[in-house]
C-alpha cells in the first residue's frame, strides 16, 4: 500500500523537525519535504505533489490563511492546520476550516517539542483522515454570490419559515466531528428564530468552542453559545459542548437542563457524542430529534440507536455531502437512522417533520 505523502509547512525549524520525525515514524506515511513559508511550499507542491499538507498559520511573506485561500481555489488538497492554542489562534483556525482545511492540531504556546510529542497520535490520526477526506474547491470571489462552486447550492442558506405553534418540548441533538464545524454551521444558519432548542457535541479541544459558538451566534437567527452546567435549555437557542468536557441533558420538573462535566474520554473523545445521545434517549425520548453529521469513527452510533428505540426521529448526512462519512455510516449501519439526507436539505426536512408531528398532535385534541 502506498504511503501517505506529507508536506510540512512551518516557519519554525523545531516544529518542522518534530513533525517530520513524527510522520516518518509511521509505517503508512512519509514526510516528503518541509517548507519554511508558503512561497517555498507552492513550488514544493508543484514538484512533489503531496497527498496532505500540514500548515502553520503565522509565517513570513504570506500567512497560512492567505495561502490556504489561494490553495483551495486553485489546487484543492487535504490540509491539516497546526495552530497555536491562543484566542487569536482559535479565530484563525476557525477561518481555516471555513476555507476548507480538513482539521487542525492545537500546538502549545510553550513547551512546543514536548507538546508535539504528546500530540503525535492526534497529528498522525488527522493526517490519515485528511488523506481520505472529500475535498471541495473553495468558492472564487466571482461565484460566491451565485453559489456555483462546490456542491451547487446557495452560498448563503435560506432560513426556514417560522414554525409558529411548535411544542417547546422538542430538542434537536447534533453530533459531528471532522468537517462538522461547517456542516453544523449550515444546519444552524437555516433554522428559524423559533426553532426548538439545539444541543451539539462537536469534537473540539478546549479553547476553541467558545470562539466557535460566538462566530455562529453572529450568523444565525437563533442564539448560539457554549453550554454552561445547570442552565435551562430553551427554544431558539443552541448549546455547544465545551471542548474537553462532556455535555448531556437532564430534567428538572418541566425544564431540561444542560449537564457539563469532566470525565474519561468515551470512544476516545471528550466531548463525546455517545454521552450526549445517551442522555437524549434516556431523558428526552420521543421528543428528541437526532442528527448525525460528518465525522470519522463511530462515536454516537450506538446511542443514536437508543434514541430511535426511545421514539426519537433520527437523520444522518449523506456520503456525498460529508467530508468524512464515518460517523453517519456507522449510525446507518447500527439501524439508528430513519432518513439519510444531503446536508443542505436537513434543516427543512426536520422542520417539515416537526410541523407534521405537531399538526397530527393538534388534530387529535
Amino acid at each position: 500500500m502506498a504511503k501517505i505523502r506529507v508536506l510540512v509547512v512551518d516557519d519554525s525549524a523545531l516544529v518542522r523537525s518534530m513533525l517530520t520525525e513524527i510522520i516518518n515514524r509511521q509505517p503508512d506515511m512519509e514526510c516528503i519535504g518541509a517548507a519554511v513559508d508558503p512561497l517555498v511550499a507552492r513550488e514544493m507542491i508543484r514538484n512533489l505533489n503531496p497527498d496532505v499538507l500540514t500548515l502553520d498559520v503565522e509565517m513570513p511573506r504570506m500567512d497560512g490563511i492567505d495561502f490556504l485561500s489561494k490553495l483551495m481555489r486553485l489546487r484543492p488538497m487535504p490540509v491539516v492546520m497546526v495552530s497555536t492554542l491562543t484566542e487569536r489562534g482559535a479565530d484563525v483556525t476557525l477561518k481555516a476550516l471555513e476555507l476548507g482545511a480538513i482539521d487542525f492540531v492545537a500546538k502549545p504556546k510553550i513547551g512546543v517539542a514536548d507538546g508535539l510529542r504528546q500530540l503525535a497520535d492526534d497529528i498522525t490520526d488527522k493526517v490519515r483522515i485528511a488523506a481520505k477526506a472529500r475535498i471541495q474547491r473553495a468558492p472564487t470571489p466571482s461565484n460566491q454570490a451565485t453559489g456555483t462552486a462546490g456542491a451547487a447550492r446557495p452560498a448563503t442558506p435560506v432560513v426556514s419559515a417560522s414554525l409558529g405553534r411548535l411544542s417547546t418540548e422538542k430538542i434537536i441533538f447534533i453530533g459531528a466531528s471532522t468537517g462538522g464545524t461547517e456542516a453544523t454551521k449550515e444546519v444552524l444558519m437555516t433554522l428559524p428564530a423559533d426553532a426548538p432548542a439545539v444541543v451539539i457535541t462537536q469534537h473540539m479541544p478546549p479553547g476553541f468552542t467558545r470562539n466557535y459558538a460566538a462566530r455562529l451566534d453572529g450568523l444565525c437567527k437563533i442564539s448560539v453559545k457554549e453550554a454552561q452546567n445547570g442552565e435551562r435549555i430553551l427554544p431558539g437557542h443552541a448549546y455547544i459542548a465545551p471542548g474537553g468536557m462532556h455535555l448531556s441533558v437532564e430534567r428538572s420538573g418541566a425544564n431540561y437542563l444542560a449537564r457539563v462535566q469532566d470525565g474519561e474520554p468515551v470512544n476516545r473523545h471528550k466531548p463525546s457524542v455517545e454521552v450526549l445521545f445517551k442522555s437524549a434517549a434516556a431523558v428526552v425520548g420521543p421528543n428528541a430529534i437526532g442528527v448525525m453529521l460528518t465525522g470519522m469513527g463511530g462515536d454516537g452510533a450506538k446511542a443514536m440507536r437508543e434514541m430511535r428505540e426511545a421514539g426519537a426521529y433520527c437523520v444522518a448526512q449523506d456520503e456525498a455531502s460529508c467530508v468524512v462519512f464515518g460517523m453517519p455510516r456507522e449510525a446507518i449501519a447500527a439501524g439508528a437512522v430513519q432518513e439519510v439526507l444531503p446536508l443542505h436539505k436537513i434543516t427543512n426536512h426536520l422542520m417539515d417533520h416537526l410541523r407534521s408531528t405537531v399538526g397530527a398532535s393538534l388534530s387529535r385534541v
